[in-house]
C-alpha cells in the first residue's frame, strides 16, 4: 500500500534535501505539517517507531534546510526519531516497508543511503562519531559541517560525556543538537528563549564576546573575572553552565516546533567556531493526541488507523517471557525485601512496570547506562542484597567489562534476567540477541540457564535467586511464551543438570541436545526422525554426564540453539566431547556467522532453518 503524494503538495516538491532547500522559508511550517501527516499515515500502514519521529519533524526540516546534506554530515543518535529524515532523503515512497523483510531499515543505515552517515541502534554514539567527522572535516579543509542530534534520554549514558569532554578539549567546529522532550514548553518562556538564542547565536553577540576576549588577552586577572561574570549571568537565564564547563558554547533552550526559529538560529550557528550545543524543547508524539498523552505507549506501534486513534485490539493469548519475569520478580520481592530490581531504562520492555509500582524502594532505573547498571548490581551484592539486573541481550554487550571484572571476578551473586535472547525481528542486526551465550560462556564463575518454556523460566529465575556462589543468567526470548503451565511453587533446580524429554523408539542414531525455546521445534523434528531429545537447560555448567551418555550411545549428535553457532552452547558440547575423545559427527544448528537482518521473527526463523521443518531438513542432509 502506498500513500498518494498529491495529498501533500509541498512535501511532493521536497523528495530530497536539495529540493527542500529550493523552497522559500515562508512555506516551511506547511512542509512540516505535511511531513507529520505523511509520517502518521505511513506508520499506520507499516507499524514502527512513532512518537519520537513526530517530535522531530520541525527539527528535521530545519536541519536539511540549513545544512548542505549529505556533504555536511548529520548523525542521529539511536534513530527512533529519524523517520522524518528518511522521508526527506529520497525514501518517502518506501516508508510503508520499514522494519519489514527486505524493506527500509528501522534506523539510519549507511548501506541504505548516503544521507545516513553513521549506522546506529544503541544510544549514546552520535557525539563520538560526530567528533571524528569534525576532525576529518578540518583535515580535509573543504568547509564541511558536522551536526549530531541526541535526545535528553541518551544524555544519561556515560559515553556521551566522554565524547563531550573530548570534543571540548579538541575544540573542532561541530554542532550538537540536544532534543529535550521531557518538559512541556511554556509559551512565554519559549518566546523569551527563542529571542535569547537568536541574540546569542547572532553576529553582534559573538563579535562582542570574541572581541572582548582579545582585549582581555593580556589582562589575565580581569579576563578571569569577566569569564566568571559571563558564566554567572548566562547561567541565570539558560541551563548551559555544564556544557560551557566542558568547552561548548551553549544556545537555548528554544522551541523545537517553531521551524522558522530553528532555521534562523541554526543559520546563525552554522559558521560559529568551536563546539556548539543547541538545546531545543520538543514534545514526543507532537501533533497526534493519543501519542502526546501516552508517548511511552506510542513509542513503537503496530499497524493502526490514524483516523480513529485506535490501535488494533490485542487478542488475549499466551503471556510473554517478559511478563513471566515481571510476575516472578513481584512474587519473590513480596517474600524478600533484599531483592532489588535494576533496569537500564527498559522498565516497560522488561516487564517491570508492576514491580516498580508495588516495590518502589526496591526498584532502580539506572537510565541508559548499562555499565553502571551492572556494577550497581555488583555493589548491592557486596552489601548482602539480592540484585536482579533485567537487561536485553544486545544491551548487555555494553556492560561486558563490568560483567567480567565487577561481577564474575568477584564471584558476586548477581542474577541477570536476559530478555530478547535470539531472534528479535524488526529492529534488525543491532537488536538481535545473537551473541550472549557465546560471550558469557567463556567467563569463569558464570552459571547460564536457557529455559525451554515459561515454567522453566520461572523456576530458573528462582534457581538464580537461591544460588550464592557467583553470578547467574537466565536467558529467554522476546514475545509470547509456549503456553506451558506455570507452577506457582518455586523450586531450585540442580545446577548443571538437563533431562531427556523424548527417547527414540528405534535405533540409537540421532541425539538432539537442545538449549532454550527451540525445544518445541526440535521435538517436532525429532518425531519425524525418531530422534532422542535432551532439554539441556544449562549452557554452563554443561551436563557432562548426560552429554557423555548421549555422545557415547548415538551415532550423530545434533545441538540446537538460537544463538551464534560460533562459541555458543553447541561449541561447549564439542569442546567437552573432544576432551573425552568422543569422536562422533556433530551438527551445530543455530545462527550463522553473519549479522541477522530485520524482518518478522517467523520469517527469519524459517529462512535460517530454525523452525521444525528446517531443523529436520538440516539433520537429514547431515546424516545422509
Amino acid at each position: 500500500m502506498s500513500l498518494d503524494i498529491s495529498h501533500y503538495p509541498l512535501l511532493a516538491q521536497a523528495n530530497t534535501p536539495d529540493e527542500l532547500r529550493q523552497l522559500p522559508p515562508s512555506v516551511l511550517p506547511q512542509v512540516a505539517d505535511e511531513l507529520r501527516e505523511f509520517l502518521l499515515k505511513s506508520v499506520g500502514i507499516s507499524s514502527g517507531h512513532f512518537a519520537s519521529g513526530l517530535g522531530t519533524v520541525e527539527l528535521t526540516v530545519a536541519l536539511h534546510y540549513v545544512y548542505n546534506t549529505p556533504f555536511d554530515r548529520l548523525i542521529w543518535d539511536v534513530g527512533h526519531q529519524a523517520y522524518p529524515h528518511k522521508i526527506l532523503t529520497g525514501r518517502r515512497d518506501r516508508m510503508p516497508t520499514i522494519r519489514q523483510k527486505n524493506g527500509l531499515h528501522p534506523f539510519p543505515w549507511r548501506e541504505e543511503s548516503e544521507y545516513d552517515t553513521f549506522s546506529v541502534g544503541h544510544s549514546g554514539t552520535s557525539i563520538s562519531a560526530a567528533l571524528a567527522m569534525a576532525v576529518a572535516a578540518e583535515k580535509e579543509g573543504e568547509g564541511r559541517k558536522v551536526v549530531a542530534v541526541i535526545g535528553d534520554g541518551a544524555m544519561t549514558g556515560g559515553m556521551v560525556f566522554e565524547a563531550l569532554n573530548h570534543a571540548g578539549d579538541l575544540h573542532n567546529d561541530m554542532l550538537v543538537v540536544l532534543n529535550d522532550n521531557e518538559m512541556s514548553i511554556s509559551e512565554n518562556v519559549g518566546a523569551l528563549n527563542n529571542h535569547l538564542a537568536k541574540l546569542m547565536s547572532g553576529r553582534f553577540y559573538t563579535t562582542i564576546r570574541e572581541g572582548g576576549k582579545k582585549v582581555l588577552q593580556g589582562m589575565p586577572v580581569i579576563k578571569e573575572m569577566a569569564k566568571r561574570t559571563e558564566e554567572h549571568l548566562k547561567g541565570m537565564v539558560v541551563p548551559g553552565t555544564l556544557f560551557e564547563e566542558l568547552g561548548f558554547n551553549y544556545i537555548g533552550p528554544i522551541d523545537g516546533h517553531d521551524v522558522n526559529a530553528l532555521v534562523e538560529t541554526m543559520s546563525n550557528m552554522r559558521n560559529l567556531k568551536g563546539p556548539q550545543i543547541l538545546h531545543i524543547m520538543t514534545k514526543k508524539g507532537k501533533g497526534y493526541e493519543p501519542a502526546e498523552r501516552d508517548p511511552i505507549g506510542w513509542h513503537a506501534v503496530p499497524k493502526f488507523d490514524p483516523s480513529t486513534f485506535a490501535k488494533p485490539a490485542s487478542k488475549p493469548g499466551k503471556p510473554t517471557f517478559s511478563q513471566v519475569f515481571g510476575k516472578w520478580l513481584c512474587d519473590i520481592a513480596a517474600k524478600d525485601e533484599k531483592v532489588l530490581g535494576i533496569t537500564p531504562a527498559m522498565r516497560e520492555g522488561s516487564g517491570m512496570v508492576e514491580f516498580s509500582q508495588r516495590f518502589p524502594k526496591q526498584y532502580f532505573d539506572a537510565a541508559i547506562a548499562e555499565q553502571h547498571a551492572v556494577t550497581l548490581g555488583a555493589g548491592f551484592a557486596c552489601e548482602g542484597f539480592k540484585p536482579v539486573v533485567a537487561i536485553y541481550s544486545t544491551f548487555l554487550q555494553r556492560g561486558y567489562d563490568q560483567l567480567i571484572h565487577d561481577v564474575a571476578l568477584q564471584r558476586l551473586p548477581v542474577l541477570f534476567a536476559i530478555d530478547r535472547g535470539g531472534i528479535v525481528g524488526a529492529d534488525g542486526p543491532t537488536h538481535q540477541g545473537a551473541f550472549d551465550l557465546s560471550f558469557m560462556r567463556c567467563i569463569p564463575n558464570m552459571v547460564i540457564m536457557a529455559p525451554s518454556d515459561e515454567n522453566e523460566c520461572r523456576q530458573m529465575l528462582y534457581t538464580g535467586y537461591c544460588y550464592n556462589d557467583g553470578p547467574t543468567a537466565v536467558r529467554y526470548p522476546r514475545g509470547s511464551a509456549t503456553g506451558a503451565e506455570q507452577v506457582e511453587e518455586m523450586t531450585a533446580m540442580e545446577i548443571g543438570k538437563g533431562r531427556i524429554v523424548r527417547e527414540s523408539s528405534g535405533d540409537k542414531r540421532i541425539a538432539i541436545l537442545n538449549f532454550g525455546t527451540t525445544l518445541t521445534a526440535a521435538l517436532e523434528a525429532a518425531e519425524a526422525l525418531d530422534a532422542t531429545v535432551a532439554d539441556m537447560r544449562f549452557v554452563k555448567p554443561l551436563d557432562e554426564a548426560l552429554t557423555e551418555q548421549l555422545a557415547s550411545e548415538y551415532d550423530f549428535v545434533i545441538t540446537v540453539e538460537e544463538n551464534a553457532i560460533k562459541g555458543g552452547a553447541g561449541s561447549g558440547v564439542l569442546e567437552f566431547m573432544a576432551s573425552k575423545r568422543l569422536l562422533k559427527p556433530v551438527l551445530q544448528i543455530g545462527l550463522p556467522d553473519e549479522f541477522i537482518k530485520h524482518g518478522a521473527p517467523e520469517e527469519i526463523t524459517t529462512e535460517l532453518g530454525l523452525d521444525a521443518k528446517g531443523i529436520e531438513q538440516q539433520i537429514r542432509a547431515f546424516i545422509d
